[in-house]
């Protein structure tokens, strides 16, 4: 973070700011909201699962109402892998973490990164980080009730009720759009009370009705299915395993969710779908609905209202704002 004074011919950074301060892979975090002190996120060096280490493969940003920065964490498989004979679990596999070949190998460097001595640490990772930039002293923070997958970026707008609606989509082939509901509301005379808005509330996960009719679907522990029975203990294990979850409730699987952005002036939501080699290969992610090419390799945008425009609503129309590449090409329907 650097600070940037104003001079008669624009902008420069000053390099003496006292808000310059650098966030890295060893910057101590604290860890809140549900997901805090679970037995998955226990470490050596952090028995008690409350403070983790560093941030890293940060995608985009989000910004809050009380002057906060949401930095993402998305592609931090990468940086996991070990040169022991372990078995990899389909938790693991899920978020593409333990192959050898996946990324940086810091494991070979670093021993928190490596999962056959501290198989916890890439629980402590895949989520939405706070930042304070106004108090260089101030810990960022690991808000876990937003969920752990490989975030692009976190949308914040304020409900019709007061409360904070936070849109997120996940950046990979076959994952899903989420939306987080704030239990309390927003107050904008006292930003303070504010500061831990993102800690209680509920996420749900978006599922796209073949005709233009969606849902959002709860991931609340005791709903849909998300039970201790059907392996979710409680609802830190639903946070921390979120792409689990989403496919148990019956989450539609989208086209690797990139950027999500909140229409300023209207009720209205827009999600960046990038491409998906493997739509309408793999029996998970069948052609349809606001994935409707296979082996799509050109991406597209999908439109969202929401009912009655409240961001907070349960359900929500939806259509294709824009398929792209060249139709002459892809032998598609421009919209």
């Amino acid at each position: 973070i650097l600070t940037l004074t104003q001079q008669e011919k624009g902008w420069r950074f000053d390099i003496n700011g006292r808000f310059n301060r650098r966030i890295d892979a060893n910057t101590p975090m604290r860890i809140s909201g549900p997901a805090q002190g679970h037995k998955l996120l226990k470490t050596k060096a952090d028995p008690k699962g409350e403070v983790a280490l560093g941030t890293f493969n940060n995608c985009a940003n989000g910004m809050t109402p009380w002057g906060t920065y949401l930095t993402c964490e998305e592609n931090f498989n990468g940086y996991f892998g070990t040169d022991a004979d372990l078995e990899i679990s389909s938790e693991f596999a899920r978020y593409g973490i333990g192959r050898k070949d996946a990324g940086y190998s810091w494991y070979k460097f670093d021993q928190r990164f490596d999962l056959s001595k501290e198989p916890n640490e890439p629980h402590r990772f895949g989520w939405v980080v706070e930042i304070d930039p106004r108090d260089p002293s101030a810990l960022p923070v690991k808000r876990t009730a937003l969920g752990r997958f490989k975030h692009e970026n976190a949308e914040l707008v304020i409900a019709q009720d007061g409360r904070v609606v936070v849109y997120l989509g996940d950046d990979e082939r076959g994952e899903h759009i989420y939306r987080f509901v704030s239990r309390d509301t927003y107050n904008p005379t006292n930003q303070d009370a504010n500061r831990n808005l993102l800690d209680e509330g509920e996420l749900f996960v978006a599922k796209f009705n073949e005709d233009g009719s969606g849902e959002w679907l709860s991931l609340c522990h005791g709903q849909n299915g998300l039970t201790a029975e059907n392996g979710f203990a409680n609802q830190a294990d639903i946070l921390i395993h979120a792409r689990q979850a989403a496919t148990f409730v019956g989450a539609t699987t989208m086209d690797r969710p990139e950027w999500v952005a909140v229409h300023p002036h209207e009720p209205m939501v827009f999600c960046t779908l990038t491409n998906n080699k493997n739509r309408g290969v793999a029996d998970s992610q069948p052609v349809g609905g606001p994935n409707p090419r296979a082996e799509n390799h050109y991406g597209q945008i999908v439109r969202w209202v929401p009912t009655a425009g409240e961001h907070t609503a349960k359900d929500f129309q939806w259509d294709l704002f824009l398929m792209a590449g060249n139709p002459n090409l892809y032998g598609g329907t421009p919209y």
